[in-house]
């Protein structure tokens, strides 16, 4: 794994991450490419929610093949997948995505168990499921033993027995918007509110369009993956377009195995 540039890369120069200073031997430990993701400090007394994603890609511009993100994936993807998990408070994440993915309670993990209890964080992440219709599986594992209860965040008029069915296995019902759906930045308000600063989505692909539509989005780490799908995947974010693009500045650059791990914050 190389660091190229910018701000935010270990080290600050160009140089690898595979091995000190040679550029050969061994991998990043977690701690390091935790330094390297490090949320940035608040202002004293000051405190205010930051809310990052993390998506990958391929070379023409698929999120997905065949539904589902981890065939255009690597270890060294995964690695940065858990550091992002471990420093954030809460991964916010859409209904579909959990359908999709599978999506499962996060894990403790003993590498940073004391970064976590040092920041005042509880052992895991909590996960927020984005969902208006509230149609999910609440049988499995991400509602019925988490370490940390999972949000279901919704609006106002969702179905009274959905949302009961959501907190009989034992999920904490959290409402973000008026309607049927969630407002992106009332849902960023209420996650706030409950102590969580530290934000990370995983996507999908629109969620991230209607967090990027609502300008709630602070930074973007994306992977870019050196292969070629082609089909019609969609891209890392969807919906309707925005009146005018967003500039995002390169914060740092990791490359290890041909892959690019980019670290983008909001100009």
């Amino acid at each position: 794994m190389e660091a190229a540039g910018g701000a935010g890369g270990v080290g600050g120069e160009a140089g690898s991450a595979r091995g000190g200073g040679g550029g050969q031997g061994r991998e990043w430990s977690f701690a390091e490419l935790a330094a390297a993701y490090a949320y940035p400090e608040p202002a004293p007394g000051a405190p205010r929610t930051w809310l990052r994603a993390n998506m990958v890609s391929s070379l023409d511009g698929a999120a997905q093949h065949e539904g589902r993100s981890q065939p255009i994936s690597s270890a060294a993807d995964m690695r940065i997948f858990g550091t992002l998990r471990a420093l954030a408070d809460v991964v916010v994440v859409g209904a579909e995505t959990v359908r999709q993915e599978g999506y499962r309670p996060a894990k403790a993990r003993a590498e940073f168990a004391g970064a976590r209890k040092a920041a005042g964080q509880g052992p895991v992440p909590a996960i927020a499921v984005v969902t208006a219709s509230l149609e999910l599986d609440f049988s499995l594992p991400l509602f019925t033993s988490p370490l940390v209860p999972t949000l279901v965040l919704t609006g106002a008029a969702a179905a009274p027995d959905r949302v009961a069915a959501a907190e009989r296995a034992g999920a904490r019902v959290v409402i973000a918007g008026e309607g049927m759906g969630v407002e992106p930045a009332r849902a960023v308000r209420a996650l706030a509110d409950l102590g969580h600063t530290r934000l990370l989505t995983e996507g999908g692909p629109r969620l991230l369009g209607q967090l990027i539509a609502a300008e709630v989005l602070d930074e973007l780490c994306l992977t870019i993956s050196p292969m070629l799908t082609a089909g019609d995947a969609q891209r890392i974010a969807g919906g309707p377009s925005v009146a005018v693009p967003r500039r995002f500045d390169l914060v740092s650059l990791l490359e290890e195995d041909g892959f690019l791990f980019g670290r983008y914050r909001r100009s």
